[in-house]
């Protein structure tokens, strides 16, 4: 029954085919007594650089037997000629099988774990024979690995050995062209030149020898040497068949999402050849990805780099990498800039391997125009050490992308005026990733940008920037002008989105944004549509110097992860004092004198600190002293040339001098007698003092220790004054401070106090009155 239900459920659930993330060579083909090298890729896990590694051959019936496992396991037949190495730096094994036989030609896998069963991929072994050329059909067949020399024995009959010799080449079913002949060693064709030689010995030997070196691919074909005057045919001569076998592609292993580079040699006779990289597709042609003639597959529009390493080679860097780009490329030069019959090539295989390490980020990031983006881009966490870089690719003829930051150095000085206090840089040390900061955006900034590190190139990853219409969720003033030696406060309004992020500011440098401290100053008014979810920060700097000028940022973050931010610019000048022309003409006019400020002002200014001062005349007489007697410096006698204008101005300052004060006497009184009629009109006692009379409210006399002297042991501590007549100032404080003890003295009612101050009062306010109107010439 259970049988039964588990084949049910097996027949719901469709079946799920997993492709094997481990990765080799296709096909090897080898000479028969020579040595293959097979490497097998494999993700870059702890568990798969540990695991069990191992080559197996296929049999019938989907077996396959371990011929040879990183477990110290060796089969009999490949006792002594066979290892299986792993390199888990690099994420490969390699298996190494030496003196091969025709007998080893078959099909095997290399794989990982406990049995044949786990990973694994499919090789196809095919061992070709090697020392004696094979005969078909009186045709001798030669099989040399790329790069070989040719050696074959011509012979001839007794009759033609002074005739010419000569040697014939055919390819693809095409007819015979003569390559080289006895009678002009320098007749050789040009595809041959340099590496072809006809070898004569003398008339004891019937025969010559044609020797190639370092075959090639396009040497492959039937080629026939004979003596004599004419061509007599096919059979006219001896024919032997060339088979050059090409290595296997070179295999490309990389991680979706990361990048892969090509590196391409092709020979010194490609120096003025175009360069190019194309993909095969499913019928055999090769469709160009990139060449250096300016074509490039809108597939790979700003992921891929073209770059000359010098005559005979180049690379090819491929970043973003999807699991479609997986097959078989080939780079190459001809002046066509794509693959054309007798090209030079180098073939490839790109595996895109899906089970990646490198983390999915979004491929696509969107900014409003004036505000910002923060993109987080990954490296190898194992290359923390290395140098992180951020670059735009541009569409040049084959590809650029020039640094626009590093993390080492700051924004690039060859970029520093396109993005001053718009771009930075930000490390998170041991989470594999970083952060660049782009704001003020414009339209101009939309594009494609690479990350990239100084380290593993497999992790450069790409990332499309889209600047849109939009509002800003931050908000500053667009630039301010700041005062030397004054307080500046920035305001930043910032959005209810981010109401729980972190908010902060910071001073831009070419190095990164240093933080600085800020305050929140509640809800913003900003954003209308937030309410109270908005918020104002501010930065304030007190007080201003001119170091404090340059781009500064208001941003949010989330912890490490680095949101929004927007840039203010400010502007440090030197204000001019008020009144600053006047002082500095006193002091051309007269250098070596000292120039004071009138006694008038430094009085008007202590009667504002403190009004008490009003019932001192002695103020006045300090004033009147000082300008009777002029300018301390020169005796008291002034100059002939202001003598007349000051007799005619003297008696007018004097008399404003003396009135002033007398009427702010006067109304202070009145306002004083106003405010204290107003305020007690219920339970008045009326009092005679002298011929005077005034209302006094009992609550007045009953609270009137409020108002007594530092003898009044009721008054309030923050209300206390000081003795009239003296110049001692009202001190205020919040602090708890230690009070001296005074002896007390004897207590007075509050209608005696009351009577008291009021008559004091009363008494210099009649003095004063009468000194300047019986003296107005002193005053």
């Amino acid at each position: 029954m259970m049988l039964f239900f588990l084949t049910c459920l097996l027949a719901v659930f469709p079946v799920v085919s997993t492709k094997s993330p481990i990765f080799g060579p296709q096909e090897v083909r080898k000479i028969e007594g020579r040595s293959a090298d097979i490497t097998c890729f494999y993700p870059d896990t702890s568990v798969n650089r540990h695991t069990r590694k191992y080559w197996c051959r296929q049999g019938a019936q989907g077996t396959c037997t371990t011929k040879i496992s990183s477990d110290s396991y060796i089969s009999k037949d490949y006792q002594d000629r066979s290892s299986i190495i792993n390199f888990p730096e690099t994420n490969t094994f390699v298996v190494n099988i030496a003196k091969l036989t025709t007998n080893d030609t078959g099909k095997y896998k290399c794989g990982l774990g406990i049995n044949t069963r786990g990973l694994s991929f499919d090789v196809a072994l095919n061992v070709f024979q090697g020392k004696d050329p094979a005969s078909w059909g009186g045709i001798e067949i030669y099989t040399l690995d790329m790069g070989d020399t040719l050696t074959v024995d011509c012979p001839f009959k007794s009759e033609h050995a002074s005739s010419k010799k000569s040697v014939y080449w055919k390819s693809n079913n095409k007819d015979y062209v003569l390559i080289a002949d006895s009678e002009d060693e320098y007749n050789i064709d040009p595809a041959f030149e340099g590496r072809l030689k006809l070898q004569y010995y003398g008339t004891s030997e019937l025969k010559f020898t044609l020797i190639i070196k370092q075959v090639r691919p396009s040497d492959a074909g039937t080629y026939m040497c004979l003596a004599g005057d004419d061509f007599q045919g096919p059979n006219g001569g001896k024919e032997v068949d060339l088979q050059v076998l090409t290595p296997g592609p070179q295999l490309a292993y990389a991680d979706l999402r990361g990048s892969v580079t090509f590196n391409c040699t092709l020979g010194s006779n490609v120096d003025n050849e175009a360069k190019f990289l194309c993909r095969m597709n499913k019928t055999k042609q090769c469709n160009v990805v990139i060449n250096t003639l300016g074509t490039k597959d809108p597939a790979f529009e700003g992921r891929i780099l073209l770059t000359p390493q010098n005559s005979s080679s180049f690379s090819v860097l491929m970043v973003g990498l999807r699991k479609e780009d997986t097959g078989h490329y080939l780079c190459g030069a001809h002046g066509s800039g794509e693959l054309q019959e007798g090209a030079s090539s180098q073939a490839w295989h790109l595996f895109v391997n899906e089970e990646t390490s490198i983390p999915a980020r979004p491929s696509v990031v969107k900014g409003v125009k004036g505000g910002s983006v923060s993109v987080r881009c990954p490296y190898n966490p194992k290359e923390r050490d290395s140098l992180k870089y951020w670059c735009r690719w541009e569409n040049t003829q084959s590809g650029s992308c020039p640094l626009l930051v590093q993390s080492s150095a700051g924004v690039v000085p060859e970029q520093h005026e396109n993005y001053k206090g718009r771009l930075a840089l930000y490390e998170e040390p041991g989470n594999g990733t970083y952060t660049v900061i782009l704001n003020q955006l414009t339209a101009q900034d939309a594009g494609i940008y690479w990350c990239l590190t100084s380290g593993d190139d497999g992790w450069t990853t790409t990332v499309e920037l889209q600047v849109v219409d939009g509002e800003p969720n931050l908000k500053v003033p667009k630039d301010v002008t700041a005062w030397e030696e004054e307080s500046l406060k920035l305001p930043c309004n910032v959005s209810c989105r981010f109401y729980s992020s972190e908010k902060y500011w910071c001073k831009w440098t070419d190095k990164g944004c240093r933080t600085l401290p800020s305050q929140d100053e509640g809800p913003s008014q900003a954003f209308a549509n937030c309410g109270q979810n908005s918020q104002l920060i501010s930065l304030i700097l007190n007080p201003v110097t001119k170091d404090d000028e340059g781009w500064y940022w208001c941003g949010v973050k989330d912890g490490p992860q680095y949101k929004e931010t927007v840039a203010v610019h400010v502007t440090v000048n030197k204000r001019v004092k008020a009144g600053g022309r006047r002082d500095v003409n006193q002091v051309i006019a007269a250098p070596d004198k000292e120039v004071r400020e009138p006694s008038v002002r430094k009085i008007e200014n202590k009667v504002n600190q403190d009004p008490s001062l009003i019932q001192d005349p002695s103020l006045f007489a300090e004033d009147r002293a000082v300008k009777d007697s002029g300018s301390p410096d020169d005796g008291g006698k002034a100059s002939p040339e202001t003598s007349s204008s000051a007799g005619q101005g003297g008696s007018s300052t004097v008399l404003v001098s003396t009135l002033v004060p007398l009427a702010l006497v006067l109304a202070l009184g009145a306002v004083a007698l106003a405010v204290a009629r107003a305020r007690h009109r219920r339970n008045v006692d009326q009092v005679s003092i002298r011929s005077y009379r005034t209302d006094i409210s009992m609550s007045d006399l009953e609270n009137s220790r409020d108002f007594g002297g530092n003898d009044n042991m009721g008054a309030f501590p923050d209300n206390q004054e000081t003795s009239l007549g003296r110049k001692d100032e009202t001190i205020t404080t919040t602090e708890n401070t230690m009070e001296t003890e005074e002896p007390k003295k004897a207590k007075r009612s509050s209608k005696e106090e009351a009577d008291m101050a009021y008559a004091a009062f009363l008494h210099q306010s009649n003095d004063m009155a009468a000194r300047i109107h019986d003296s107005p010439s002193e005053a």
